[in-house]
């Protein structure tokens, strides 16, 4: 096990307040409390550009963004390891909907905060690259369950001019990437859409669409993403042409061989007791496998689903009762 960066009960000096340690939450954050005993997140690498490059972008972002996790502070003293100070929220969304299932009210609500961050960042030509719910940090409020939503984790946040979105580098989690990030062909915000999708909230099932039958870290985990991709909302369309090049085009041959035309679950075949109709439309339209037929987030913002007020609620069916209410 690595040598922690911080002890417990340690005091880090910083511009606007000294931080004392509580609590080690992973190999480099921590909880900490100010001088006023209240929580806060230390976050901590050596050596590693994503920490001066989240700090950065907070710094430029979050007065026009305040839905961005905020940055409170940078630590002065010690030097090194480089620390900055975040702000504590309760909660992240992927352990909130394990808790209790979110309604179609908040995933609205969460889905309209996450979105107002996306849609500055994407106004200025930079794109988040990982866009998750454990990457979705709420605060729990009195009148209604969440009381804030913050779009968190902007360490890999680049410009859509840098080589990283050029050379189609892979980013993100493979789960929730992009196809044209998967395909590693050049990407761009709209890849930030895809992965907002927010499937398996909006959908309503406690698993995700795109979740492969091996492990995480088999040889076939990202190949078979992809043909859950196709599966679901393909077929890859011809334009993919005038976008991909010759070894993209051919990786999308052989995903498409895999799951002949037959074999096809075209999303929008799903029936009502699945999704809801407005949900169905919500989701169709964010996830078009051409980069470019994705709307973007300021589109999204003035969906009409943000306003529709139908509340039906779709069952929370495990993976196992969907396999079999298929073959019914």
């Amino acid at each position: 096990m690595a040598t922690p960066l911080f002890c417990l009960g340690q005091r880090l000096r910083g511009r606007a307040s000294t931080y004392r340690i509580t609590q080690q939450v992973s190999e480099f954050v921590y909880f900490a409390a100010d001088q006023r005993d209240r929580p806060v997140v230390v976050k901590s690498v050596e050596g590693h550009w994503r920490l001066h490059n989240e700090r950065d972008i907070l710094k430029r972002f979050q007065c026009r963004a305040p839905n961005l996790r905020l940055l409170l502070d940078e630590i002065q003293e010690p030097v090194e390891p480089p620390a900055i100070v975040l702000k504590h929220l309760h909660d992240d969304l992927t352990r909130a909907s394990k808790k209790q299932r979110l309604t179609r009210q908040e995933i609205k609500f969460v889905a309209q905060n996450v979105l107002q961050s996306l849609q500055v960042l994407h106004e200025d030509g930079y794109v988040h690259t990982d866009i998750k719910p454990s990457n979705i940090l709420v605060n729990y409020g009195r009148d209604s369950r969440f009381s804030e939503v913050q779009l968190a984790d902007c360490g890999g946040v680049v410009s859509v001019d840098s080589e990283f979105a050029k050379d189609g580098v892979l980013t993100g989690t493979s789960l929730f990437r992009a196809p044209e990030v998967h395909l590693e062909m050049p990407w761009g915000t709209t890849a930030d859409i895809w992965s907002f999708g927010l499937i398996n909230l909006i959908w309503g099932f406690n698993f995700h669409l795109f979740e492969p039958d091996v492990p995480e870290g088999h040889k076939l985990y990202d190949v078979k993403i992809l043909v859950l991709h196709h599966q679901w909302f393909g077929p890859f369309p011809i334009s993919y042409k005038e976008i991909a090049d010759q070894e993209a085009q051919e990786n999308i041959v052989r995903i498409m061989s895999v799951i002949p035309p037959e074999k096809l679950k075209p999303f929008r075949y799903l029936r009502e007791r699945e999704i809801s109709d407005a949900d169905k439309r919500f989701v169709l339209k964010i996830m078009q496998l051409d980069p470019r037929d994705r709307p973007t987030a300021t589109e999204l913002l003035q969906d009409e689903w943000f306003t529709e007020q139908s509340e039906r609620t779709v069952g929370w069916y495990s993976k196992q009762e969907w396999e079999q209410m298929k073959h019914r």
